[in-house]
């Protein structure tokens, strides 16, 4: 009996522990109505891993761009955005992981409209996840009164990769499609179809060559480089591939 108590506390201390080893979720504004929330879970392989996203102001609605990595973050981000004085007035999420959907549950649970791609909604079906209320089959959608546009430039980090851009900043929301420029590589690629990515990157490039802030999935916010780097990151992957 003895024994089975201290195995239960270690058990008990371990998993506090490992709770309390996750940081708490920060927000914090980099534009004019526009926050960055950034998560944190273990990833194994990776370590602590932490997940941008973004809260856009129009008017006196919020809008989530990718909702944090944890349901409990996902109820704190909101409870922010109402303490503020705004109402959550949706969220959309750039492609099917768990750091960009994780909080879909909880915000169809209080009524806060969710949005994702069809592809998206698919892939969340397929693994029997959460889905969003709302979905959209186009290439460019948009929310806010177009103050927020997504555009899907095709496959990289996944299958159904979309990038998220906001015209009043010139913010281009990357999520895991790109890549900080601290990275050395393209990170967990499990379900990443690498022979499209650089191609992909290229069209977004393109269409948004006057970005002025570019902020990826992981790490820190940066410009134009972030999308180069992850070009030549892609472009290097490819290349293993063919040796």
């Amino acid at each position: 009996m003895k024994s089975y108590l201290m195995l239960l506390l270690l058990v008990l201390f371990t998993t506090t522990q490992a709770a309390e080893s996750i940081p708490e979720l920060t927000i914090e504004p980099i534009e004019t109505d526009v926050y960055l929330h950034v998560s944190y879970q273990h990833v194994n392989g990776f370590g602590l891993v932490d997940a941008n996203g973004l809260v856009v102001i129009d008017g006196r609605k919020a809008f989530i761009i990718d909702t944090p990595w944890s349901t409990s973050d996902t109820e704190k981000l909101v409870q922010w955005i109402k303490a503020q004085g705004y109402e959550p007035a949706g969220s959309v999420s750039t492609h099917s992981h768990e750091d960009r959907t994780a909080g879909i549950a909880w915000l169809n649970a209080h009524s806060i409209p969710t949005f994702t791609s069809k592809q998206t909604s698919d892939i969340l079906k397929k693994n029997a996840k959460a889905l969003p209320i709302h979905t959209f089959d186009q290439d460019e959608f948009q929310l806010a009164d177009n103050h927020i546009q997504t555009y899907y430039p095709g496959a990289g980090h996944a299958v159904d990769n979309i990038v998220v851009w906001l015209p009043r900043s010139k913010i281009l929301f990357g999520g895991c499609f790109v890549k900080s420029l601290s990275s050395k590589n393209l990170g967990y690629t499990g379900e990443a179809i690498i022979e499209q990515w650089p191609a992909s990157i290229v069209k977004v490039l393109s269409k948004f060559a006057d970005a002025k802030t570019v902020i990826p999935g992981h790490g820190e916010i940066g410009d134009l480089q972030l999308l180069t780097h992850t070009k030549a990151l892609a472009e290097t992957a490819v290349s293993a591939l063919k040796r």
